[in-house]
């Protein structure tokens, strides 16, 4: 029974120490405090005013006390109800945004909390509203309506820079002042737009005129060098039509002479052909004559070796031999050389009869040629009978723009005439540049006459009136009886 009691008693105490243990741990708990890093607990009491940011500390109760003071970034608007008044004097209303937060250190929070600690946030953004409005009206009285306007960075920029011996003061920092909007009841900055749009839009205008003028004087230049391309290429194509029919009767002509040279050349050929002919044959009726010589010789010393004695054959064939062979070698030298007169006679008959068929063959075609042109000459002249006043008139009026184009030519190389008159007909004009040319086409005549050395006058005389017919030609008178 002793142990049992005793054990009883061991399980109460353990569980009495255990419920100390975790009472102990709770109040401890409820005690110690923590504070983040976007705050701050500022904690005042017998051990002081001390500063816990980013940890953790034991807050004894009674003896000390507590406050969060929030680093958080406060951003807010600025933007003050009566209208600020510029250098100028012009009456703006300028809407901003400021972001400002307490310092990180342990002194401005410290003097953060001395100023906004028991304050709420809208008491503590009103203190921090008024001070940043009084520093902007400030600088906005420094400044006029084109600074503001185009130099909202300025803006801020001063602002900051004004403010922070303020902020200092309250343990605040400005991170940033943006302005939102600048707008004025007169319209002045409406208005302040308008030079620069005008300026702008002449500048616009007076760009559009010159690069319409630059558009008609460059059209006016590509129409003026396609005219002069498309005339030089009238003129390039003409003298290629006519180049081409030079060169197409030349190429006629050519191939007229060249049929005639290859027909001299055919017929010289053939002559020689012939000729070569003869001639071998009269080579080949040699040889064979040759031939049938030595035939007889040979047969001739065999029945001399037939008729000699037996006695002296052995010398007489010796003998034989030898003037045999002589004999044979001087008729075959005689016999070549009588081939070779033979051949030497036919070559300079053939050499002949070529040289005198080739003259003949030109005699005859220089004939030819003679003859053609004499009947053309005649042609011309009996055509040239048939003719009046009429055609001849025809024939120097239809040369005479030929002559003037060729007088006008040069005219075609002049790329621009000025030409500059009063209006009274003296006055050099269009007329002037047209007069001097019929002027120039009238001085035809005279040149013909120089050139000629006949008159006009004498040359129309000699030709039949129009519509006369030729006169029979005359019949001679019958010779007077002779007494």
């Amino acid at each position: 029974m002793a142990s049992v009691g005793f054990s009883n008693g061991v399980l109460v105490v353990t569980a009495l120490m255990v419920v100390a243990t975790l009472m102990l741990l709770t109040v401890f708990a409820r005690l110690y405090r923590k504070a983040g890093p976007h705050e701050a607990l500022v904690v005042y009491g017998f051990r002081g005013t001390r500063i816990v940011k980013g940890r953790g500390t034991v807050i004894f109760p009674m003896i000390e006390n507590w406050h969060e003071l929030s680093l958080e970034l406060m951003s807010f608007d600025v933007a003050p109800q009566q209208d600020l008044y510029t250098r100028q004097g012009v009456a703006v209303t300028v809407e901003a945004v400021a972001q400002i937060k307490v310092k990180s250190d342990p002194e401005s929070i410290l003097t953060a909390a001395e100023q906004f600690l028991t304050k709420s946030d809208e008491e503590r953004e009103g203190l921090i509203r008024l001070v940043m409005e009084g520093h902007l009206r400030g600088i906005i009285g420094q400044l006029t309506v084109e600074e503001i306007v185009k130099q909202p960075e300025m803006v801020g920029d001063r602002m900051r820079a004004t403010c922070a011996d303020d902020m200092n003061k309250m343990g605040l920092e400005v991170i940033s002042f943006t302005i939102k909007e600048v707008r004025d009841k007169n319209e002045y900055i409406t208005n302040m737009g308008r030079p620069d749009i005008a300026r702008i839009k002449r500048d616009a205008d007076v760009a559009a005129a010159e690069a319409e003028r630059d558009t008609a004087i460059k059209r006016a230049e590509a129409q003026r060098a396609a005219a002069v391309a498309k005339a030089q290429a009238d003129q390039e194509r003409v003298t290629a039509e006519t180049l081409s029919q030079a060169k197409q009767a030349e190429a006629q002509r050519d191939l007229d002479i060249k049929k005639a040279s290859y027909l001299e050349t055919v017929k010289k050929q053939q002559a020689q052909a012939d000729k070569a002919y003869e001639i071998q044959t009269n080579v080949m009726q040699q040889q064979v004559v040759a031939e049938q010589v030595k035939i007889e010789q040979v047969q001739k010393e065999q029945q001399i070796k037939v008729q000699e004695a037996e006695i002296q054959r052995r010398e007489r064939e010796l003998i034989a031999t030898v003037l045999k062979q002589a004999e044979i070698e001087r008729k075959r030298i005689e016999t070549l050389a009588e081939a070779e007169k033979q051949r030497l006679i036919a070559e300079a008959e053939g050499h002949a009869d070529a040289t005198r068929t080739q003259g003949q063959a030109e005699a005859e075609i220089i004939f030819k040629k003679g003859e053609a042109e004499a009947k053309a000459m005649n042609v011309k002249a009996e055509a040239y009978q048939e003719w009046n006043q009429a055609a001849v008139v025809d024939r120097l009026i239809s040369g005479l723009p030929d002559v003037v184009r060729a007088l006008a030519s040069p005219l075609a190389n002049v790329d621009r005439i000025t030409i500059v008159s009063t209006g009274d007909g003296e006055a050099a004009g269009m007329n002037k540049i047209t007069g001097d040319l019929t002027k120039m086409a009238a001085q035809i005549p005279a040149l013909f006459e120089t050139l000629s050395g006949m008159q006009m006058s004498e040359l129309f005389a000699k030709i039949r009136t129009i519509g006369e017919k030729n006169a029979p030609p005359a019949t001679p008178s019958p010779a007077a009886p002779q007494s």
